[in-house]
């Protein structure tokens, strides 16, 4: 007779049939319990093989606020998430382990496949981590150019100095002149349109934007973006999910 075989496609132990009860039958049980564990592991392995993508958000003291295949996820410096080792966590940059590789990835920058590829900027959503004093701040760009946003739900348009729109190549004496009010007064501005803003995966088109003469450390994000996404906010994470 030939010997009976598993599920699994193997004999039990000895390549002989196991009689019911005793023994034997624990034997076996045991037997399969074991090819059982094993094919589980091997499905878990060739699960955490499938690529991955992630980019960094903020970071909350030594842990970095990273989003990993479109989910947030808080890691601290020494830890593993789904394949995934935070090797060292800055305000301004986190570097990861993918593969046995280092990757350092930039506050704010675009997702990193596990291959290293940066992805194309089709994301949906935004997690930003507050900062110093509470303020949601991160880094973009807005048409290809690096920029520091400061999320504002108080103005109108995204904003920024003249200084700033100079830098970054934006010809804004082009633009619609008018009026700006700020904590100084009234000021000339002009208004223009962005043609990109991206921040992390997710890019926003033809975005309103003012420039104004005054300095300012960072560009504001006002509801001409903001108003693209629905906001949550939880303790200190903003998360914006861009409306389809």
């Amino acid at each position: 007779m030939a010997p009976s075989r598993s599920a699994f496609g193997a004999s039990p132990p000895g390549g002989r049939r196991q009689r019911t009860g005793g023994a034997g039958s624990a034997a076996s049980a045991r037997w399969l319990a074991g090819r059982l564990a094993t094919f589980v592991a091997a499905c878990l392995l060739a699960g955490a093989a499938v690529a991955q993508s992630v980019s960094m958000s903020g970071s909350l003291g030594d842990k970095a606020l990273l989003i990993i295949d479109g989910t947030p996820r808080t890691v601290a410096a020494g830890q593993t998430v789904q394949g995934i080792k935070v090797l060292s966590v800055t305000g301004s940059a986190t570097v990861v382990e993918l593969r046995g590789q280092r990757q350092t990835l930039p506050l704010g920058g675009a997702q990193v496949n596990l291959g290293g590829a940066a992805s194309a900027g089709g994301g949906t959503q935004i997690v930003i981590a507050a900062g110093s004093g509470g303020h949601f701040i991160t880094d973009g760009a807005i048409n290809g150019k690096v920029v520091r946003f400061m999320v504002d739900t108080g103005a109108t348009s995204v904003a920024m100095s003249e200084a700033e729109a100079k830098r970054i190549g934006l010809d804004y004496s082009r633009g619609q002149r008018g009026l700006a009010r700020t904590a100084n007064g009234a000021v000339v501005a002009h208004r223009v349109s962005l043609s990109s803003v991206r921040i992390g995966d997710v890019t926003v088109y033809e975005v309103e934007a003012v420039v104004v003469p005054a300095g300012m450390e960072v560009v504001l994000l006002g509801n001409s973006f903001l108003s693209r996404f629905q906001m949550k906010r939880d303790a200190d994470v903003l998360v914006l999910d861009k409306r389809l």
